[in-house]
């Protein structure tokens, strides 16, 4: 059974300082290669009109369209800072006109049925409040035909993964919050009891030491 957990961020990450301070982690990651724009290629994620759920500040969602042909995406944050900021980074990358940031909730996206070609999303499953409804929501977006990716850490990863990740989080001040959503993030197994009850249950869920993850193709 899933058990509880005590950590959500239920408007996500909001104001300057914070704001700041994860562009400055995530503009790290993606300098060093360590964003996982390629696994979601590779996915088959790699065409049309595709939702981010959760971009934060976009760096994930820009990196695949500067590495992918004829493709758009919208990312929906429920930070409206976080939105205001991946605009800005769009601009920067000057892929402004195939982009495209909402302020809203996965538990309610506000697109139509059969919209999107693809969902994907990293490190935000363990923020959701409800994350059966925000399956639900993906299965209701994606057209048939429409590659699902979602990755994110494990709370079970061996410690000595976990004291690596914490030793090398910069900069420092992200270390408290990625506490947090370490302790919040699931288990595969609770992964698994998590697809079973929603649309998403003929999806494949995996796990590496480090993280889990949902990929599959809507029938």
């Amino acid at each position: 059974m899933i058990r509880p957990r005590a950590s959500e961020t239920k408007n996500g990450i909001q104001g300057a300082f914070a704001v700041e301070i994860y562009d400055r982690m995530q503009k790290r990651l993606r300098d060093k290669c360590w964003l996982e724009t390629e696994d979601v290629i590779k996915s088959g994620v790699s065409r049309g009109l595709a939702l981010e759920i959760g971009p934060g500040p976009g760096y994930l969602g820009l990196e695949w369209l500067k590495n992918t042909d004829g493709t758009t995406l919208k990312g929906l944050d429920i930070s409206a800072d976080m939105a205001a900021l991946a605009r800005r980074n769009a601009k920067d990358y000057g892929l402004a006109d195939r982009v495209e940031y909402v302020h809203g909730s996965g538990a309610n996206l506000p697109f139509k049925d059969r919209s999107f070609d693809a969902v994907f999303t990293a490190n935000s499953l363990h923020e959701w409040d409800e994350p059966q409804k925000v399956f639900n929501e993906i299965w209701r977006v994606l057209k048939p035909g429409g590659r699902l990716w979602v990755s994110d850490f494990r709370r079970d990863m061996f410690p000595l993964i976990k004291l690596f990740l914490l030793l090398n989080a910069k900069p420092k001040e992200i270390c408290k919050g990625l506490i947090k959503s370490l302790n919040a993030a699931y288990t595969p197994a609770e992964l698994k009891e998590l697809t079973q009850v929603s649309y998403l249950s003929s999806f494949e869920t995996s796990s590496s030491p480090m993280g889990i993850k949902i990929t599959g193709i809507k029938k």
